[in-house]
């Protein structure tokens, strides 16, 4: 990869011609049914269904990441339309064992693509099988885009926004940053971006190009780590001093509209607690974690449980795809709502298994659970019943869930 310098702030230039532009006015334009598709309905419109997709394009990112391009056949485009900041996940047998792993698409809406990037984890079997064997050619089941890391994008005159991002959490914030710039002649895009030294910072030399597309619309912070930048506040980790002193200096918490931050807890956190300190509501702030891939939960088809005859057992029921399941859990056992499902029916939806992307959503309509951990539901979601089924733990004699409202 050429060596490029990382810049810091926007320069009051005029912007160069924007061929993006094309690209979001098809996708804004895209249909379902004759009907035009907005924000919310195209996030919320297709329920998690895997479909075996050819591999286009494997492009080496860095030494530890690639960017893999799926292709997507035309009976299958509807399935795959979707907003910028939306995740798939990927699934692949190891030796008989299921693994599912979850990708933000780092590319702007596309018809008949769909791109994510894979950093490798150290002892990540999936993201180094990734790295070091998957080729174009190959075929991979993809799951359905899903996630609401995403923002209207309706009205985005004068918008700006601002998007903090550390390693492979830049991915989301890639496709949204091409679509907010293309979209709107007056919208301003502002990264910071933290990685440990050059070599590591993914898209590089996408985001210099489109800084030189964008010059007085789109600022780039990248700090390093563990290489030494000429600006102070440029180097070395993020901590709270740093944060602060950074919207002190360089972005100004009053002018911003939205706020995105995608990386690992510590940092997502840190910048929240900084922006609440500022006086920033949070419902201007979005936050996506990520986690590594040595770390995951693989639930497969559920954990193996027995009942035993007589001991107490609670009655789940969950409605999926319009057909209704039944299955009883043992109060021992203390299973999830997602394994008990799984253990009879392969195809209740998940990914991540450790309550941060939300595609195990489901609602409760009868009894209660407790989860046990939640990264990715909204309080309004909350409010009206939804729950992570794969944190969620009945505490009822009986709960009924339905993932299809």
């Amino acid at each position: 990869m050429a060596a490029r310098n990382l810049g810091s702030t926007a320069t009051p230039t005029p912007d160069a011609p924007t061929p993006d532009a094309a690209v979001a006015s098809a996708f804004l334009q895209s249909t379902v049914g004759g009907e035009s598709l907005s924000t919310n309905e195209a996030a919320k419109r297709h329920r998690a269904r895997f479909h075996s997709l050819e591999v286009a394009e494997v492009r080496p990112l860095t030494a530890d990441a690639v960017e893999v391009t799926f292709a997507v056949p035309d009976d299958l485009a509807d399935d795959y339309t979707y907003l910028p900041g939306q995740y798939v996940a990927l699934r692949k047998d190891f030796d008989g064992h299921e693994l599912r792993r979850s990708y933000s698409i780092c590319r702007p809406p596309v018809r008949g693509s769909v791109s994510v990037a894979i950093k490798r984890d150290l002892g990540g079997l999936f993201s180094t099988w990734a790295n070091t064997e998957l080729v174009a050619g190959d075929t991979l089941d993809v799951m359905s885009p899903q996630g609401t890391f995403t923002s209207s994008l309706d009205a985005l005159d004068g918008k700006h926004i601002v998007g903090i991002a550390a390693g492979s959490g830049i991915t989301p914030l890639m496709a949204l940053a091409h679509t907010v710039l293309a979209r709107s002649a007056t919208s301003e895009f502002e990264l910071v971006y933290t990685n440990r030294s050059t070599l590591d910072v993914m898209f590089l030399e996408e985001l210099a190009e489109l800084k030189d597309r964008y010059p007085s619309r789109l600022a780039l912070h990248h700090v390093l780590s563990r290489e030494q930048r000429t600006a102070p506040l440029l180097s070395g980790r993020i901590d709270g001093e740093k944060l602060d002193r950074m919207l002190h200096v360089l972005i100004r918490p009053e002018t911003v509209d939205e706020w995105f931050l995608c990386g690992p807890f510590e940092l997502v956190q840190l910048a929240r607690d900084t922006l609440e300190a500022r006086g920033v509501p949070a419902k201007h702030v979005r936050y996506e974690l990520f986690t590594t891939d040595a770390d995951r939960v693989e639930p497969r088809h559920g954990r193996p449980v027995v009942v035993e005859r007589g001991e107490p057992t609670v009655a789940i029921e969950f409605t999926l795809d319009g057909l209704s399941s039944t299955v009883d859990s043992p109060v021992s056992a203390n299973e999830s709502i997602l394994n008990a499902a799984l253990r009879v029916r392969a195809d209740v939806p998940f990914a991540c298994a450790g309550g941060v992307c939300g595609t195990c959503r489901a609602r409760v309509i009868e009894g209660s659970v407790a989860m046990t951990e939640n990264y990715a539901l909204e309080p309004d979601e909350l409010e009206r019943g939804y729950v992570l089924t794969c944190q969620s733990h009945p505490k009822s004699d009986r709960v009924v869930v339905d993932y299809d409202v």
